[in-house]
């Protein structure tokens, strides 16, 4: 079996109507699991404002790190909507009237005469793109090398990122297999640790959930997840987890 074979890639979030609170992310889960399940491994995310500079700096950093990149927001007809600039930018090239983003935003409002400023704007993507379709909206996103510009709003997104897929390199997917053990996490974290050295190419997660709050009475306990490409070795984890806790006689469910 081998490992670390699998693309990684690095989510940009864009907006500042989601570092206010006003706006609930929604993309980073399912982006995550829509491309963890053909292999390719969401291992960063940023979430950064509407401001040229701090865009242009950072799909610059993450496109050198990272296998692709895609960011999501800032590419509608608004002034506070500059993300495409700001990718011209990053690359160095100017933003040109695309041929053929003008003729699908002609044919969806009826005609030329319905062009505004703002629609003619989600016209413009840097030099050398090419267009990410939008079967919602129907105003493109864009590619740059490595980087995929989509839309923020959750539906447009994820419709836009199945006309990406294709263009990704699949590796191979990545499974999880969870077992909700009956008591707090501190309880068998040295068994836990133990396991994660041995088992060096699954990632074993803790997370701790109380269903009572209000009440000292055992309705909590701890969800641990077994996560990788090797669904043999997430097995043999978790058959040697299960030993142990029968041992401890720690009550559980798998």
């Amino acid at each position: 079996m081998l490992y670390n074979q699998n693309p990684y890639i690095a989510l940009i979030i864009i907006g500042n109507e989601i570092l206010s609170g006003r706006t609930l992310d929604k993309n980073t889960q399912y982006v995550a699991t829509k491309l963890g399940s053909i292999g390719v491994e969401l291992k960063e995310v940023r979430v950064i404002p509407d401001v040229e500079a701090e865009i242009v700096n950072t799909v610059n950093h993450l496109r050198e790190k990272y296998d692709y990149v895609v960011t999501t927001g800032g590419i509608g007809p608004t002034h506070d909507d500059i993300t495409s600039a700001a990718v011209a930018k990053a690359f160095g090239v100017e933003l040109y009237r695309h041929p053929e983003a003008y003729k699908v935003l002609a044919e969806h409002y009826k005609g030329e005469e319905n062009f505004n400023s703002g629609r003619l704007k989600m016209t413009y993507v840097p030099q050398g793109a090419e267009l990410i379709g939008n079967p919602i909206s129907m105003a493109p996103g864009f590619k740059m090398e490595n980087v995929f510009v989509l839309a923020g709003v959750p539906s447009i997104m994820q419709a836009m990122l199945e006309n990406v897929i294709p263009q990704l390199r699949h590796g191979v997917p990545v499974r999880a297999k969870t077992v909700n053990v009956k008591t707090g996490e501190s309880v068998i974290a040295t068994e836990m640790t133990e396991l994660q050295k041995k088992y060096k190419h699954i990632d074993i997660g803790s997370y701790p959930y109380t269903n009572d709050p209000d009440h000292a009475d055992g309705k909590h306990g701890t969800n641990i997840v077994f996560r990788g490409q090797d669904v043999g070795a997430i097995d043999n984890a978790i058959g040697e987890f299960v030993g142990l806790l029968k041992k401890m006689k720690i009550d559980f469910v798998r």
